[in-house]
């Protein structure tokens, strides 16, 4: 199954996120469960990062919790907000037809 993981930062994060960069790319190369998609969310700018994306292919969401529960980012108090969801993925125009 697939799930989206939507984090917010709190507000004036950006020097504490990059302080916490290479652990937060560190831990994620340990993922029991497969990142399809990984990224930061950015404000209207298009550069100053104020959380963070992923989509994750899991077959459980107790996993995925913990998984993002130990996260640096979160460990360190970095996101506001972790919203995990299941997704239903209806359209790949990236992926051949099965």
């Amino acid at each position: 199954m697939h799930f989206t993981v939507y984090c917010l930062d709190h507000p004036g994060m950006l020097q504490r996120r990059l302080e916490h960069y290479d652990d937060h790319k560190a831990y994620l190369k340990t993922a029991p469960i497969a990142t399809l998609i990984s990224g930061p969310l950015l404000e209207s700018d298009g550069e100053t990062m104020i959380g963070s994306f992923f989509l994750y292919e899991a077959d459980r969401i107790d996993v995925l919790r913990r998984f993002v529960d130990e996260d640096p980012f979160n460990q360190a108090g970095i996101w506001k907000t972790a919203e995990i969801r299941p997704f239903l993925k209806r359209v790949d125009t990236l992926s051949p037809p099965a």
